[in-house]
């Protein structure tokens, strides 16, 4: 089968997004399908997998340069490359719909009659600003509402996402698939390393707690707050990995430290150097970052909002609730969180382990891409369908006992 993926970036990009969409490239490639990934060509693609490939769509990217909104707008020659790809694909699975990208493919793939598969990671979005967060209320009314109404098959990466769009009136039963998280590199500590030679070489205090926070630095994953939080807490060090028009290297606070290019076995070691994850981020579908800290060990403390994302991540995380009108108060109660969950785990280890069992047989990237394969095989003619090495009846087996969850809107 021949399969078109679009997204706004690609995984070099580095957001939440494309890593997962970079993670999906490879397991399809790994089960015998030829991807063709598009996105816009502000940065790299990935390499070739087996037939699988990356294609830059040339676009403009001012949009994020100026405003750290990521909304690459493709160019002429982009668009034709775009409706070229779709001629000759036998199926669409794109990610988001309020991107130029998404609703160009969606388009041509309606010209063309090529069913589509969407996967929406994001409900309401967090905007504070309020003509952006007017902006995304407008196009998911007149946009993302109606593409997901007329897609042959809605994916939703959580349950909270899914319960912002329960009224829109799907052509197809939408399913609930859970992204993964690669084990292999997201691990604990293993016998013998410690945490304190691991902030050694990162240059953080070993004696002091270490509070980490990954992803893009931008108001909707919780900048604002964070500030806040590093002002009134003196005592911890405060890890910032990621990259944005927000950065915490100028706050003036002797006890923040920013990483803006660690990915992979690097962050993962940052990962495994930190005591307590933590992301007050509003309207998040469910941010692939918490999994990884999960894999790891690490206790998670989050906006109560986001542990709805899988019902049973609650008794894995610690929920806070957010004021999105004070980002102050927000803090305080963040705050407040953390100095019980690092006095909670420092009084058992059990707890860490627990987190990491569950992440790792929760979130599993093969079982993931298994699930979109056996969607996608309802779509396509059968004699363009899934042909390899796994039996029919393994995936359907699968596919039935996967982390989907099928929903009828009322």
């Amino acid at each position: 089968m021949k399969i078109l993926m679009a997204t706004h970036y690609f995984g070099s990009h580095r957001g939440g997004i494309e890593t997962v969409a970079e993670k999906l490239f490879i397991e399809l490639a790994a089960l015998e399908q030829e991807v063709v990934w598009i996105a816009s060509d502000a940065t790299a693609p990935p390499e070739p997998v087996e037939r699988s490939r990356g294609l830059g769509i040339p676009a403009f990217n001012l949009v994020e340069k100026k405003l750290g909104v990521p909304f690459p707008v493709p160019t002429l020659r982009g668009v034709q490359r775009i409706h070229n790809e779709i001629r000759n694909t036998d199926l669409v699975i794109f990610h988001d719909c309020l991107y130029l990208i998404s609703i160009l493919t969606f388009l041509f793939a309606w010209i063309y009659a090529v069913p589509v598969i969407i996967v929406q990671h994001v409900g309401a979005g967090a905007y504070t600003h309020s003509m952006l967060s007017g902006l995304m209320r407008l196009g998911n009314a007149f946009v993302t509402r109606p593409m997901l109404k007329h897609a042959d098959q809605v994916v939703f990466i959580s349950e909270t996402t899914k319960a912002h769009f329960k009224r829109v009136c799907f052509r197809k039963t939408p399913a609930v698939i859970f992204n993964g998280v690669d084990t292999s590199v997201f691990r604990q500590l293993r016998f013998g390393d410690r945490k304190a030679d691991l902030r050694r070489a990162f240059a953080l205090p070993p004696e002091r707690p270490v509070i980490l926070f990954v992803g893009r630095f931008v108001e909707w994953k919780g900048l604002p707050v964070l500030k806040h939080m590093v002002e009134m807490e003196q005592d911890y060090s405060w890890a910032f990995a990621g990259w944005g028009p927000i950065d915490p290297a100028q706050w003036n606070a002797s006890n923040v430290y920013v990483f803006s290019k660690l990915y992979g076995e690097l962050l993962a070691e940052l990962y495994r150097a930190s005591d307590v994850f933590v992301l007050p981020s509003l309207r998040e579908g469910f941010p692939v970052v918490i999994q990884e800290a999960l894999a790891t060990g690490l206790p998670v403390v989050c906006g109560s909002e986001t542990v709805t994302a899988d019902p049973a991540l609650k008794q894995f995380v610690y929920g806070v609730e957010l004021i999105p009108e004070n980002n102050r108060a927000s803090a305080v109660a963040f705050n407040a969180m953390l100095r019980d969950v690092i006095r909670w785990e420092t009084a058992t280890v059990r707890l860490s382990e627990e987190r990491r069992r569950f992440a790792s047989s929760r979130y599993c990237w093969q079982q993931a891409a298994e699930s979109y394969m056996g969607l996608a095989s309802s779509l396509v003619p059968e004699s363009k369908r899934w042909r390899s090495e796994i039996p029919q009846k393994k995936l359907a087996a699968s596919y039935r006992n996967s982390q989907i969850e099928d929903h009828v809107a009322p």
